[in-house]
């Protein structure tokens, strides 16, 4: 199997100013992502900023990176115009690992990279992770996944979905029934990669701040499985930072 990682590292954050340059451990945050991705079995994996000082650094540590346009409004936009320079095929499968999750297993970015490659009917993959505190069922920054038996999505929401109506959600039993907090990561096929840019924001996606829904809304097939490993969150904030520099010992 073949495919290609690309690392939006995007310079501008209103929480932690120059993210990807954040010290971690004596590395720049985006040296830890880009080193976890080059564990994996992909045969090329990619840096896109939109940042020179992001640029040079990549540089000096040995990765490949391309500058991209600074008006992009998402990771998805840039992983499209990454595509483009790359002059990949339209069958050619790209995976988005986000610059700001520096503990992100391999196994995890080569789970998403294989489902994709395992269901040709789909377009999209993704991954989950079972919910298992009964305060994350209500957390609106947790976007909650619900799929067919053949584990494709049939929606995302930052709502409580599927909804209990019988029950409250504060006395949920999760060891009984199950709900699924949807992961960040995704592969794309280049093509659908191509299209999800052209295509115009859906009402869905507008409602919910939630860019899968318009590849949905489209009819584009996401394929949805549960992560093979534990994915740590990602870097927001400065308390992050602190949190991942412990983590390392630093």
């Amino acid at each position: 199997m073949s495919y290609t990682i690309v690392i939006p590292a995007r310079y501008a954050s209103t929480r932690l100013p120059a993210k990807p340059l954040a010290d971690i451990a004596g590395k720049p945050m985006i040296q830890h992502v880009w080193e976890r991705a080059c564990e994996s079995s992909a045969n090329r994996v990619i840096v896109a900023t939109d940042h020179l000082d992001v640029f040079e650094v990549c540089q000096s540590f040995g990765a490949d990176v391309c500058m991209t346009r600074e008006d992009h409004e998402s990771g998805t936009d840039r992983l499209a115009e990454v595509v483009s320079q790359a002059a990949l095929t339209d069958d050619a499968i790209v995976v988005n690992v986000q610059g700001d999750e520096p503990l992100i297993p391999a196994s995890v970015i080569e789970q998403v990279a294989h489902n994709l490659a395992s269901n040709p009917d789909a377009g999209i993959a993704t991954l989950c992770e079972r919910i298992e505190d009964n305060a994350t069922l209500t957390d609106s920054n947790a976007v909650k996944v619900v799929f067919s038996s053949m584990g494709y999505a049939l929606y995302f929401s930052r709502s409580l979905i599927p909804f209990p109506r019988d029950k409250d959600a504060a006395t949920i039993d999760l060891e009984s029934d199950a709900w699924y907090r949807h992961l960040g990561i995704y592969a794309y096929r280049a093509g659908t990669l191509k299209a999800f840019t052209q295509w115009p924001m859906a009402d869905l996606e507008r409602l919910e701040k939630l860019e899968q829904l318009r590849a949905l809304y489209q009819g584009t097939r996401i394929h949805v499985e549960p992560a093979c490993a534990s994915v740590p969150g990602g870097v927001d904030t400065p308390a992050d930072l602190q949190a991942v520099n412990r983590l390392l010992g630093a």
